[in-house]
């Protein structure tokens, strides 16, 4: 989306949220752990499964498990223990509830949309000070049907019924920039989750936030 199409009507935001409006990784990591550990595997090193946040779980289990059962006996396990107690373990980042105060008072209209199992996504949402700003949360099925950051952005726009033209997606991984991409649709890269700048400069980022405090300039430019 160019920046005279933004300028002529403000875009519907596409919020991700593991990395972009809390810091997860204490309760994904736990669960990966969880998972791999009643399957008997290794577990890799927290630097390792901090990598993980971001992308879908059947991505990051398949080429360490190999098996596609096992990958499934995998997600089920990870599901058990983050729907259990995994979704509670999260803190949101420092300046995110102001920034989405100031999104809400410009008149934006606003979704989350993330590779997160939907029905854990909700719960969160429903917990946080700012959950209600969302028309919608847009997350993962338990059969995989939807999954994959690309898929979930274009269930996103069939729920609201727009044009990728009339949204924004704002994420910290590369799947959030090339997903966005892959539609036509613009976006903003946020450097205060777990993707790094050059992650999302050579996904093809056309803007980034280091802050949450920069994002309703970006917003408004």
């Amino acid at each position: 989306m160019s920046e005279a199409s933004i300028q002529a009507g403000k875009p519907t935001l596409f919020f991700d949220l593991d990395g972009t409006l809390i810091d997860s990784s204490v309760g994904i990591t736990r669960s990966i752990s969880y998972a791999l550990e009643q399957l008997q595997h290794p577990v890799p090193s927290e630097q390792v499964l901090r990598s993980w946040i971001g992308p879908a779980l059947r991505t990051s289990f398949l080429p360490l498990l190999v098996d596609e059962q096992r990958v499934e006996q995998a997600v089920a396990l990870y599901l058990e223990r983050y729907s259990r107690e995994g979704w509670t373990e999260h803190q949101v980042y420092d300046g995110v509830g102001d920034m989405l105060d100031a999104a809400r008072a410009a008149g934006y209209r606003m979704a989350v949309v993330t590779a997160k199992n939907e029905n854990n996504a909700r719960k969160i949402l429903a917990h946080l000070p700012f959950g209600g700003y969302f028309e919608d949360v847009i997350g993962s099925t338990m059969d995989g049907r939807l999954t994959h950051k690309v898929d979930l952005i274009a269930e996103a726009l069939r729920r609201f019924g727009l044009q990728a033209a009339q949204c924004l997606m704002i994420g910290d991984r590369r799947m959030d920039i090339e997903g966005a991409l892959q539609h036509g649709m613009g976006n903003i890269g946020v450097l205060w989750g777990f993707g790094s700048e050059q992650e999302l400069r050579e996904a093809g980022a056309q803007r980034l936030a280091a802050a949450p405090t920069q994002l309703p300039g970006l917003l408004a430019a």
